[in-house]
């Protein structure tokens, strides 16, 4: 549709000292989100939306609920409005309901709302190459449907694109962004075997770097093996006279 896409920006740092409001009214920077070892998922919706943004916001929700990762604690997750007629109180309740919908059997989980002018919600889409405009005769945006994740420095490190979402490339995602500052080792391994294809929107496994794997792990068992039956052998062998324990 004319006037809507994505035009991804991978690698790019967006602006972070970009003031808006959170959801109680209060005044603050973008960068207050970004902090050391903590991706965010940030996407950009309008909480009027009288369709779209819902499925997207419902479906990212779900998929999040079986992310073990927690909201505020391991990531950051940000929701901007890009209509700048609203304000706090929109964001207050959109931001109740999400949190009781979908985190109330987590309840230190936080989901930030944001509202702010258009001289902070415009360069925050351009940056991110999220591309909308407003609909006069609908009296609506028209915008896609994509989620973004960043690092702590505020480098777009992936797009998802959809209303529907699969956990596991939510948790790849916030991983490989988290470089090493969260997920477990089997997450890391994870990492290693799917790569993210976007003709796919997803991740998928790779099959050089899951053969590898498979290599190592041969080489490893052989190695376990030999080393047991060698050691089964020194058990076998008789002691010399004269060797015997006291």
């Amino acid at each position: 549709m004319k006037g809507i896409d994505v035009i991804e920006h991978y690698g790019e740092r967006i602006p972070l000292a970009i003031p808006f409001r959170d959801a109680q009214g209060s005044s603050l920077y973008l960068e207050q989100f970004f902090h050391s070892g903590k991706p965010v998922i940030l996407t950009l919706n309008y909480f009027e939306c009288p369709m779209l943004c819902t499925y997207e916001l419902n479906g990212l929700g779900k998929a999040l609920q079986s992310v073990e990762f927690l909201p505020g604690k391991e990531y950051e997750l940000v929701t901007v409005s890009i209509d700048p007629q609203e304000g706090p109180a929109l964001a207050r309740k959109k931001q109740t309901t999400y949190l009781e919908n979908y985190f109330r059997d987590r309840p230190q989980a936080e989901w930030h709302f944001l509202t702010g002018d258009s001289s902070s919600i415009r360069p925050l889409a351009q940056a991110l190459g999220y591309q909308y405009y407003y609909d006069e005769n609908l009296q609506q945006f028209a915008h896609p449907a994509v989620i973004m994740v960043l690092t702590d420095e505020g480098v777009i490190s992936r797009y998802l694109y959809g209303i529907t979402f699969n956990p596991l490339d939510l948790r790849l995602a916030l991983t490989e962004a988290g470089r090493g500052a969260i997920g477990s080792t089997v997450d890391r391994v994870l990492l290693y075997c799917y790569h993210y294809d976007p003709q796919a929107n997803s991740y998928v496994l790779f099959a050089g770097n899951l053969m590898r794997m498979g290599g190592y792990l041969t080489v490893l068992i052989l190695v376990l093996g030999l080393g047991w039956l060698w050691s089964k052998e020194l058990r076998k062998k008789p002691l010399k006279p004269g060797n015997t324990s006291a």
